[in-house]
């Protein structure tokens, strides 16, 4: 019997698990816990481990049980989840997280001994081919990695880049809510020019400090919302001189807020949510 939590944040959710002295084939469990109907229902897990590098050790795997580097909106959640079962105590009002992408930082708040929310130090968006990594003709890594694709007949003007893991985004004239994000999103995430596949986000300008976007994530499809995607969207608006170094990103799922420091480090800041508690049968 394997006790679990699940939280959302901005409709994204994720299934949390202490998973200190626990021997399960993880990926396999992702994929029966994440399963409608059949399972919980939900857009990955967060496994807690012990850390010799960071206060606490996160891993995330996706509904089709692939491990990902990251999760802005997952390691929001994970951080609720270890202070709330008090599994770690934050002191200084932080926490240090390792990750498949290294460790980062979180700032919890906490309204009466729960995280309500979240801020994460997700790291400086990476623009150069090889780091992303990306594999298109003629693009190499002193060049902006900006080009075209055409899918299903959409003609796509695409930005890539890490945010810990990859992301293709397009910033789009027509309403995002009117692309057909699922059909697209199946063949950009495994296209060729996509060695270890890719997130994908179309997103809407609204203003300098505003973004509309929908996402498709790897190994997950559509979702709700996505922290590293909203960074992503929001950082490549940034990168084509379209907003400010402040902005909101509306998503299915709710709103995140994304800002970058003096030193380029991306933020991410929104809720955390926890949906109810279970266990699991073994």
């Amino acid at each position: 019997m394997l006790p679990f939590m699940k939280l959302q944040g901005a409709g994204n959710d994720y299934i949390a698990i202490d998973g200190r002295g626990e021997n399960y084939d993880w990926n396999k469990l992702s994929i029966a816990m994440s399963t409608p109907a059949f399972g919980i229902g939900s857009d990955g897990i967060v496994v807690v481990f012990d850390s010799n590098t960071a206060d606490i050790r996160m891993r995330i795997y996706n509904p089709d049980g692939t491990e990902a580097e990251i999760s802005g909106n997952g390691i929001r959640l994970f951080t609720k989840f270890v202070i709330d079962k008090k599994i770690f105590i934050p002191k200084n009002n932080l926490i240090k997280i390792e990750t498949g992408d290294g460790i980062k930082t979180v700032y919890p708040s906490l309204e009466n001994g729960k995280v309500v929310s979240s801020k994460v130090e997700m790291g400086v968006p990476n623009f150069i081919a090889s780091k992303i990594p990306i594999s298109v003709p003629d693009i190499n890594d002193s060049d902006s990695p900006k080009f075209d694709m055409e899918i299903l007949g959409n003609n796509l003007a695409i930005t890539c880049l890490s945010i810990g893991n990859p992301h293709a985004v397009c910033i789009m004239e027509s309403n995002v809510k009117e692309f057909p994000l699922v059909e697209v999103g199946k063949i950009v995430e495994k296209h060729k020019y996509f060695p270890n596949r890719i997130n994908f986000e179309i997103v809407n300008v609204i203003s300098r400090s505003k973004i509309r976007a929908r996402i498709f994530e790897r190994g997950a499809g559509e979702t709700l919302s996505s922290g590293t995607g909203s960074t992503a969207s929001a950082s490549a608006c940034r990168y084509n001189g379209l907003v400010d170094d402040r902005v909101e990103v509306i998503l299915d799922g709710g709103n995140l807020n994304i800002s970058w420091d003096e030193n380029e480090m991306a933020i991410l800041e929104g809720p955390s949510v926890e949906v109810f508690q279970g266990v699991w049968p073994d």
